[in-house]
């Protein structure tokens, strides 16, 4: 996908259907594509929660994605069933979590280490020696 599509992203969800073995196969691709064509401003990737869709329509459990996550740089993984509404809404507010966690790291690294106060800073040499109280 072009640089374009993914253009000022702060969070990505990676879905792959559970019923298509193949759309697994392709995460890592879109994975490291996000990871080559965004980052965060303080130059870390865009967090990504893997999304295994379909959950529904699968008589078996899927595997444990703990790892695979983990190894991967996704910052977690949910089952969901779009067409059952499960764990959708969980899914996005866990990204969202992520994002804001993001932007208030950043928002912590930019900030000065110190600040004027209120009233015009001057580098003008005082007239007066605060040890001995005397004029110049």
């Amino acid at each position: 996908m072009t640089r374009v599509y993914y253009r000022e992203a702060v969070g990505a969800l990676v879905v792959f259907d559970v019923t298509r073995a193949s759309t697994f196969d392709a995460v890592l691709k879109w994975k490291e594509d996000l990871d080559s064509k965004v980052t965060l401003s303080h130059g870390r990737p865009v967090p990504a929660v893997l999304v295994a869709n379909k959950s529904d329509q699968t008589a078996s459990q899927l595997p444990r994605l703990d790892s695979f996550c983990r190894e991967n740089g996704f910052v977690g993984w949910f089952e969901t069933s779009a067409k059952e509404n499960t764990n959708i809404e969980e899914a996005t507010h866990y990204l969202v979590e992520h994002i804001l966690t993001n932007e208030e790291r950043s928002q912590a690294e930019q900030e000065p280490s110190s600040m004027v106060l209120s009233g015009s800073a001057s580098t003008a040499k005082s007239r007066f020696y605060c040890s001995s109280c005397m004029k110049l």
